[in-house]
């Protein structure tokens, strides 16, 4: 579903991103862990096609991020650490805005809407303008419209960042049945334990290098993600070789 290869990307003299090759097939919940400025949010944008890059290729379920931007972002979601949603709109007004983007027709965007706002808890709040949400609420509603145009794959930087743990919990409940039904999920977390029980396979990047990728149990072993994590944090870049 989404393939990155050799992606390099220098901001200056500083390369932000070093050659780093990922693959995150259908089904899979994909986390994407390192430590502040290692390069994952670098990393996200250059998949959403927010960034150019500078050497390697993106591509998503077979076209290129280059190439072909409009025909990937169709199918795909994106949920930024901090969402910029439109503050004048009401919560319903943004979410038929985002509708209309996609093409989702009348009938779709009702049921899909009513679904998710239900599950979130969000339903009585959409009339209310979004400046008078809570970012816990905007984080809300941002993943509303993320899965409104039942999209293959759904890239998100820190999405558990305001919500509160039954939001989080529901969340987590989404992400796992777009998998099942054939999706994707790549995201970034600070938040370990949850990776480690939800996430499918793990990839560690330390100042813009890979340096651990697998499976959750390939990555962990007997130990836990927190202490893999905190050793490879640790330990020279010398030292350290990609699995």
């Amino acid at each position: 579903m989404l393939s990155i290869s050799h992606l390099t990307k220098k901001y200056g003299d500083k390369v932000a991103v070093d050659d780093l090759t990922l693959t995150i097939n259908n089904g899979e919940i994909y986390g994407f862990i390192g430590h502040n400025g290692a390069g994952k949010t670098t990393t996200i944008k250059a998949v959403v096609g927010i960034l150019a890059f500078d050497n390697g290729e993106i591509t998503i379920d077979g076209l290129s991020i280059k190439d072909q931007p409009l025909e990937c972002k169709r199918k795909i979601a994106y949920i930024p650490d901090n969402p910029d949603l439109f503050d004048y709109m009401s919560g319903i007004k943004y979410l038929n805005f985002i509708a209309d983007v996609y093409g989702v027709s009348a009938s779709d965007r009702q049921e899909r809407i009513r679904k998710y706002a239900d599950i979130l808890e969000l339903t009585e709040d959409l009339a209310q303008p979004i400046n008078a949400y809570s970012h816990g609420m905007k984080q809300k509603l941002a993943i509303i419209a993320a899965w409104i145009h039942q999209p293959k794959l759904i890239i998100m930087d820190e999405p558990f960042v305001g919500l509160d743990p039954k939001a989080s919990h529901l969340l987590k409940q989404m992400m796992r049945e777009l998998c099942d039904q054939g999706g994707a999920i790549f995201f970034s977390t600070h938040v370990l334990e949850v990776a480690e029980k939800l996430c499918d396979k793990v990839a560690i990047i330390k100042n813009g290098k890979l340096i651990k990728s697998g499976t959750m149990e390939e990555v962990k072993g007997d130990s836990s993600l927190e202490n893999v994590f905190l050793e490879l944090e640790e330990k020279p870049e010398d030292d350290q070789s990609e699995d």
